[in-house]
């Protein structure tokens, strides 16, 4: 008889995380991934099972990048953000994938958040902030 499979720590995160975390056609999930030496961003409407926009540090473009990894990490972040701009999305949910939001992840998250396309409150949005009307 097979057991359970034991996944290590960082996919028990991803796993967690994904059942509140899900991306819509209004707002399409921006997923991380990082390796050792690269990092990977995606733009993903989960209805559709789409990626609409990506970027990495393989591609020609950014492959000869002189600097740091949280330099590339930031290139590439920009690079996703702009490209999902012009795809006309102006609002993202982040998935760190199960990454600590620190050094590189954070660095795509600073970029995106730089270029309006996450907001201050998160994946939850305006839903948890009272409307600007109704302060005593």
């Amino acid at each position: 008889m097979l057991g359970k499979k034991k996944l290590d720590p960082r996919e028990q995160r991803k796993v967690r995380q994904r059942y509140t975390l899900k991306g819509t056609a209004d707002r399409p999930r921006m997923s991380v991934f990082r390796s050792s030496k690269h990092i990977y961003v995606q733009v993903i409407d989960d209805d559709s099972g789409h990626t609409l926009a990506a970027a990495s540090t393989v591609e020609p473009g950014l492959r000869t990048f002189e600097g740091t990894k949280t330099a590339q990490a930031e290139a590439v972040g920009r690079l996703a953000a702009e490209r999902a701009l012009a795809k006309g999305i102006h609002r993202l949910v982040f998935d760190r994938n199960g990454f600590r939001y620190t050094g590189r992840v954070a660095a795509i998250s600073k970029v995106a958040h730089e270029m309006g396309l996450l907001s201050k409150e998160g994946y939850t949005g305006a839903a948890s902030a009272e409307p600007a009307g109704e302060q005593e």
